[in-house]
């Protein structure tokens, strides 16, 4: 079992991608629940919003399920809880699964998790040290609090890692007002 990698509280991921050195995947993916109530599905997972949540709906584990089209490097997944809000409806333990189809998938990351309260980044990373690269991600939910019996996940975002030019190096942009000059069109 690993701990996660946690960030001060309020640690956005955004400011991962504000570095330069990652970008955001998830949108490329096609994901799927093992169960939902109406209203608090995989729509709620992306939109950005803390306040919405994905709640399971049936017999843990707890599955969310997503798949590229192609094999795809990833670099971090991040993954938003906040026990205070939702007390034992928070996953305790979780499973990060990763293969080419639901037949093949292995365990690279097993989380504790006590109480979390923010962002939880997760290194997706092998033997190596190297970003992992797969067709299919399973986030399991394998305990919540107090044996709470559904889940609520606020966000989870995936990264990948952004590829140096082959042209040249150029130093990165990272302020907001460069950004718009870091490539050439």
């Amino acid at each position: 079992m690993t701990t996660p990698n946690k960030t001060p509280p309020g640690a956005d991921p955004k400011q991962l991608e504000r570095t330069g050195t990652v970008r955001k995947i998830g949108s490329q993916a096609v994901w799927s629940l093992s169960s939902c109530k109406p209203g608090f599905g995989v729509d709620q997972l992306q939109d950005d919003n803390l306040e919405t949540y994905w709640q399971s709906d049936g017999s843990q584990p707890h599955l969310v399920n997503i798949q590229f089209r192609r094999k795809t490097t990833v670099k971090t997944l991040c993954i938003y809880a906040d026990y205070k809000s939702d007390e034992s409806y928070t996953p305790s333990k979780i499973s990060v699964r990763v293969g080419n189809n639901f037949h093949n998938l292995q365990e690279i990351r097993q989380l504790e998790l006590v109480e979390p309260s923010g962002w939880i980044h997760v290194l997706l990373t092998g033997n190596h040290k190297k970003p992992t690269r797969t067709f299919m991600i399973q986030i399991a939910v394998l305990a919540n609090h107090q044996n709470g019996r559904d889940t609520h996940m606020r966000q989870i975002k995936i990264y990948t890692p952004v590829e140096e030019s082959s042209i040249g190096k150029f130093p990165r942009c990272t302020t907001i007002d460069f950004m718009m000059y870091c490539s050439i069109r």
